[in-house]
């Protein structure tokens, strides 16, 4: 008989552990959180996890997967079509786990394990070759409009002749409106 990988089981017999962890899967899932004891919440996060996972993949063998666990078709519509398209650009850290206060009946730990909220739309993945030949274009794009946009020598000097420039960098135009706003402010 194999030994549990983290600590003494749940319940009685590993069926009976399974089901348990499917149940408060189940109950997270459609909830977004739920309190158990700290153990059970430990337990969980990682099955949630996975599912998840298989979850953001969305094919049917991964459908199937997870209707082996959670056995509520409506909760695994949710999990597929609602939960798991808010984590499509994270990698892992779906759910926390929040200590709270000792249970008042026997003082077991208990702890809140939800889900994290994190709304964020998925971009489209785009391979390494269309990302360089779009970077190309965009690179010939701009090389081509500058050239077509950029006044002519000839002109620049014609515009600078128009307007005198005194020494601290000013128009003759922008010096005489100064004047004027001093006039009208001492007037005042």
């Amino acid at each position: 008989m194999p030994t549990p990988t983290k600590g003494p089981r749940l319940g009685g017999s590993p069926a009976h552990e399974r089901l348990m962890l499917a149940n408060l899967a189940t109950a997270l899932f459609q909830h977004g959180k739920i309190q158990t004891t700290e153990t059970k919440a430990r337990r969980l996060r990682p099955l949630a996890e996975q599912l998840i996972t298989k979850a953001k993949r969305g094919d049917l063998a991964a459908r199937r997967r997870v209707l082996g666990v959670v056995k509520d078709k409506d909760v695994v519509y949710a999990l597929f079509d609602q939960i798991a398209p808010r984590y499509a650009n994270r990698n892992g850290g779906y759910t926390r786990i929040v200590k709270t206060g000792p249970r008042k009946g026997d003082a077991a730990p208990m702890a809140i394990i939800e889900l994290v909220e994190e709304l964020q739309v998925a971009e489209p993945k785009a391979n390494k070759k269309t990302a360089a030949r779009k970077a190309a274009q965009q690179d010939k794009v701009e090389a081509l409009a500058p050239a077509e946009e950029a006044p002519r020598s000839s002109e620049v000097a014609d515009q600078d002749a128009e307007a005198p420039v005194s020494a601290s960098g000013d128009t003759a135009e922008a010096r005489e409106d100064s004047d004027l706003a001093t006039e009208e402010n001492g007037k005042a």
